[in-house]
């Protein structure tokens, strides 16, 4: 039983730090719940000062007011804190969800904003754009008419509903990212084997060996598609190959990518899943493949991945006829 009794709710809302106006806000959706003097007031107590403390610091946090319902819940049966129970940790994953979606959404506006700067600036100048410089770049972007086909050899067969693994990966702006910690929004992950850079020659047969050519359109592909694909469902878009940091950054920044490059010098992901890898000047690369990771396990796969400049528009398809 609570200490404090006969509160007035200008004194509740006083040591709430909230408003009269939002106090019966609270009470118009069941969340708190005061008690009645003889004569009709509402009776607060110390246990209505500390939930509407919690709405109050939740709702800072981003959590709608409506959304504060299983914490409060919580500490109705009995836990010392409000997110002491499942339903508590369930709503902090989808407000973190939510907020990733909107943050991913800006960085694509920004992205598209500093291409049009970027044109803007640069138009009726001698300047060249970065983006226009050198031939390189289209090379990387044109197929050749003849790019052999990969055929499905059955290597990615076994992925479908396997738990991702507690890999740790870092991405290109220098966080930690967890495959079995993306929570239930879905997550694809384009696996490729390597990004061709201005100035630096792909391995010798580069073309001729099946799958192998085609990353940098790919990647153009996701990007070009980015928005669409998070309308269509995806709470998130990565790259993953086994290029270090800082080659995996340059090529973020060269083709304006609006998500994030995963970095898997080891191929842990390959060795924890079973990922089909290939050889080539002494070098292990992973084959082309997708993945579409959701609550921690993998939802579906695409292998092989074929044309790759096509494949972002096959993802797209593949969400909007699976929706959630």
């Amino acid at each position: 039983m609570s200490e404090v009794n006969g509160m007035r709710i200008g004194e509740l809302a006083r040591q709430a730090g909230v408003t009269a106006k939002a106090v019966r806000y609270y009470e118009s959706l069941g969340l708190i719940t005061p008690g009645r003097l003889a004569n009709g007031y509402r009776d607060y107590d110390g246990d209505d000062v500390r939930l509407v403390r919690e709405i109050r610091a939740l709702h800072r946090l981003g959590i709608p007011v409506e959304g504060t319902r299983p914490f409060l819940e919580c500490l109705a049966a009995g836990r010392a804190y409000a997110d002491d129970c499942p339903a508590s940790l369930a709503s902090y994953r989808a407000a973190i969800d939510e907020l990733t979606g909107r943050i991913e959404a800006l960085t694509a506006r920004r992205t598209t904003l500093i291409a049009h700067l970027n044109a803007a600036a640069h138009r009726g100048s001698g300047v060249v754009p970065p983006e226009e410089r050198g031939t390189a770049v289209m090379d990387y972007l044109t197929l050749p008419a003849d790019l052999p086909v990969p055929e499905d050899d059955g290597a990615a067969d076994h992925l479908p509903g396997t738990r991702a693994p507690r890999l740790a990966l870092l991405d290109t702006a220098g966080r930690t990212v967890r495959l079995d910690a993306l929570g239930p929004r879905r997550t694809v992950v384009y696996v490729y084997p390597l990004t061709g850079r201005p100035g630096t020659d792909l391995p010798e047969g580069w073309n001729s060996i099946p799958g192998a050519r085609g990353c940098t359109p790919e990647s153009c592909g996701f990007r070009d598609h980015f928005q669409d694909l998070l309308a269509a469902g995806a709470g998130r878009v990565y790259g993953l190959s086994s290029q270090d940091t800082d080659y995996q950054r340059e090529v973020v920044e060269r083709l304006g990518l609006p998500f994030d490059m995963l970095c898997d010098p080891a191929l842990g992901l390959a060795d924890a899943l079973g990922l089909p890898t290939f050889e080539v000047e002494g070098m292990r690369l992973f084959k082309r493949l997708t993945l579409v990771l959701r609550d921690g396990v993998v939802e579906h796969v695409f292998y092989p991945v074929f044309p790759p400049n096509e494949h972002a528009r096959q993802v797209l398809t593949w969400l909007r006829e699976h929706p959630l």
